[in-house]
Parts: C-alpha cells; sequence; structure tokens
C-alpha cells in the first residue's frame, strides 16, 4: 500500500508546532481512547488554525504514532507540525517526541 505524499509547502503557507495534550481522552471509555485522541487532535487544530473540522489532514505517520501501543493506551501528548495551506486545507503530521 503506497504512503500518501504531503503537499509541498509554499512561503506563503503559515506553519507551526504545536505540543498537544491528550489527558482528555481518559474521559472517553477505553477501548475508544485512540479514536478520541485523533478526534481531539482535530478539534485542538481546527481551533488554533481556524479552519473546519473537515479540512484538517491527518499524515499516518501521526496516526500510527497515536495507535502504537493500540486503542487504550495513546500518548499523553503528542508534538504535531501543521501546515495551513493558502486553499484553508491543513495538514498535520508528527514533528518528534514531546
Amino acid at each position: 500500500m503506497e504512503k500518501k505524499q504531503l503537499r509541498e509547502i509554499d512561503m506563503a503557507d503559515t506553519e507551526r508546532v504545536y505540543t498537544i495534550p491528550l489527558g482528555i481522552v481518559k474521559c472517553a471509555p477505553i477501548y475508544r481512547r485512540s479514536n478520541r485522541a485523533i478526534t481531539e487532535i482535530r478539534t485542538y487544530l481546527a481551533r488554533h488554525m481556524k479552519v473546519e473540522k473537515k479540512n484538517i489532514k491527518i499524515d499516518p505517520g501521526l496516526s500510527e504514532v497515536i495507535w502504537a501501543r493500540g486503542d487504550m493506551k495513546p500518548p499523553r501528548r503528542v508534538r504535531v507540525r501543521a501546515v495551513k495551506f493558502e486553499d484553508g486545507g491543513v495538514e498535520a503530521e508528527f514533528a518528534g517526541d514531546r
């Protein structure tokens, strides 16, 4: 299966690195915590990048980090590199440890 390629970054695009706390996922049922973590990442980026949730694309590498220990144990926080493009789309990828 092919991995999707991210778009090329233009100088006019906005790029930011966020450390997103995922402690809120403890409120979700234990069998849905990684799903809730992905939802929380989308919500956080929508609020801070000022876009709608449907315009946020999550890189498979970031998804693998969230799901690495299964559905019951997502990380407590994750470092994300988000790029906002001129057309209003946002792409998020894993930016390394904490």
